[in-house]
């Protein structure tokens, strides 16, 4: 676990998604460290509280916790916290909170927080708590508004939303960047490459990564340093009986082993539902068209 050198200007959040509403704090984050001579820290945490305190709630995340440290890092903020979320941590009050964590581990001179944070013992201290444990502990507390929160209204439960029901144009709209998908490729049963597609197989090890709904999707990657195009079916391909859950990855234009390869998927849009169709001509057929328009869509993007 890390523990801040000089001192700090700190933000606390769990980040799911780091949002075009994260963003903003980010970069004020960013701008006060730089004008006080600060570091700039981050404390998240890890698992998510809903996951530790509602133990019969299944929530699902936008980023897995490696993506989210992955995304914060490329902000550029000095120091990452995560810290880890258990029920002890959950019963420490205000003050123990405060004084263990941001003061004497984070060395915080500054926090900026959002007008609605809470913490502490039942969540039950606010910003006017800490406000006055700041005046204590020798930091100070800057407030982001509820205009300023407002003014994005965007939220990572809205994210959520929008990737189970496929609507990527809202999704990356408020990430204000692709969602990801990062998992590794393993064998298939080889169906799509006697069909004339063949497809990487994905495996995601985390199993409270949020998967979007079945279908088919338009999707990119970096491999080997270049950029490449792909179709993605997420489903049970139903055509074929009795066929696992699985996400498989048709790249355009790319002949190589991707057998055992970490690889991230970025998700640009959705073609269709997954569907059963009466043959396998059909569904090459239907395949067809999906290449056509993930082509058409490429096309677009390139004379943007």
């Amino acid at each position: 676990m890390i523990e801040v050198v000089n001192k700090s200007v700190v933000t606390i959040g769990t980040f799911d998604g780091v949002h075009i509403g994260h963003q903003k704090i980010l970069s004020r984050l960013i701008k006060t460290a730089k004008k006080e001579n600060l570091d700039a820290v981050v404390l998240t945490f890890f698992p998510h509280p809903r996951m530790v305190l509602q133990k019969d709630v299944e929530i699902k995340l936008i980023n897995t916790i490696d993506e989210r440290i992955a995304i914060l890092k490329s902000f550029g903020v000095d120091e990452i916290l995560v810290y880890p979320f258990s029920h002890e941590f959950s019963r420490l009050t205000a003050r123990e909170y405060v004084e263990e964590i941001l003061v004497k581990k984070l060395k915080a001179k500054k926090v900026i927080i959002g007008y609605d944070h809470r913490f502490g013992r039942n969540r039950a201290a606010d910003i006017n708590d800490l406000k006055q444990l700041g005046k204590e502990f020798r930091f100070t507390v800057e407030e982001i508004s509820k205009q300023d929160v407002d003014e994005v209204a965007v939220s990572s439960t809205k994210i959520r939303k929008a990737i189970l029901e496929g609507d990527f144009d809202t999704a990356n709209k408020y990430l204000g960047k692709p969602f990801v998908i990062n998992g590794k490729v393993e064998k298939g049963e080889s169906v799509g490459k006697k069909l004339g597609f063949p497809t990487a197989n994905i495996k995601i090890s985390e199993s409270y990564k949020i998967i979007p709904k079945k279908g088919v999707y338009v999707v990119q990657s970096q491999i080997e340093g270049k950029n490449f195009f792909g179709m993605m079916n997420i489903g049970n391909n139903p055509t074929f009986e009795n066929r696992k859950p699985s996400i498989e990855v048709y790249f355009l234009h790319f002949d190589g082993n991707l057998y055992d390869k970490s690889i991230q998927i970025e998700v640009l849009t959705r073609i269709r539902d997954e569907k059963k169709f009466h043959s396998v001509e059909l569904l090459v057929e239907a395949m067809q068209q999906d290449l056509k328009f993930t082509e058409n869509y490429i096309q677009n993007l390139n004379n943007d």
